[in-house]
């Protein structure tokens, strides 16, 4: 891994602590978008304790929980994202940004950080005027639509005292994600696939975040897609449930 020095520039645009489906969710739209996106993984996301998710779209007989998170990370890997397993210790300011620190020696530099974890903010300690709210469980301040006392540092889902449903958790990681492009002052950001000439035809330029696509092209991306899930669906998922830490032995 390539590091910098905590003034020099920065390793990636955006860095995502924590690959629940608020993180993976931030992370998909800020990666399509073009951002050099790295999600770090501590591979302790509150969902796969479940034994089956539902009031999931698009699934209407529900999913297994160890499945949505592994096609959420896939989706992610796709739109140009970087998934590493590690646990952040510290993420601390620079003069361009913030020095991201894990539990295995890395450090590396962000422009911006998506914090996603649960609960767990001892990482943010060192982070100046970052509000920490302890409610028997600890959560990170945040107006609507994510965004910190600190500039370029975001808190998605729960650790945003957002109600802990997965599809209320994933929609607020896609806003976080919105939020922090336009507070990077991107184009509004439409992620339409459109028919060929949709937007052309009608003498309009194609959208930042949009693509227009000839029949052939469609076909093609369809039949990947139902390829795809015809593979991740054929069989049960291999990962065995994980009971809850209170009741695991010693």
């Amino acid at each position: 891994m390539t590091t910098h020095s905590a003034d020099g520039p920065a390793d990636r645009d955006v860095v995502v602590v924590g690959g629940g489906v608020a993180g993976l969710s931030a992370a998909t739209f800020t990666a399509r978008h073009g951002l050099d996106t790295l999600v770090v993984d501590a591979g302790d996301s509150i969902l796969r304790r479940n034994a089956h998710v539902e009031n999931v779209p698009g699934f209407p007989a529900g999913v297994n929980p160890r499945l949505l998170l592994e096609l959420m990370g896939e989706g992610a890997e796709e739109a140009g994202c970087e998934r590493r397993r590690g646990t952040v210790t510290r993420v601390a300011p620079t003069d361009d940004g913030f020095a991201v620190e894990t539990d295995d020696g890395d450090r590396l530099h962000a422009e911006y950080v998506v914090a996603a974890t649960k609960n767990e903010t001892d990482y943010l300690d060192d982070v100046e005027g970052v509000g920490i709210v302890d409610r028997g469980k600890t959560f990170v301040d945040t107006d609507e639509r994510g965004r910190t006392g600190v500039d370029g540092l975001y808190a998605a889902g729960r650790l945003a005292e957002k109600p802990h449903q997965a599809v209320v958790c994933a929609g607020h990681g896609a806003e976080v994600a919105i939020t922090l492009l336009e507070d990077d002052d991107r184009p509004f950001y439409h992620d339409w696939v459109a028919p060929e000439g949709y937007f052309t035809d009608r003498g309009r330029e194609v959208p930042p975040g949009c693509a227009e696509i000839d029949a052939d092209e469609r076909r093609r991306r369809e039949a990947r897609s139902l390829e795809t899930m015809r593979s991740r669906f054929a069989e049960s998922h291999p990962e065995e449930q994980p009971t809850h830490p209170s009741l695991r032995e010693e």
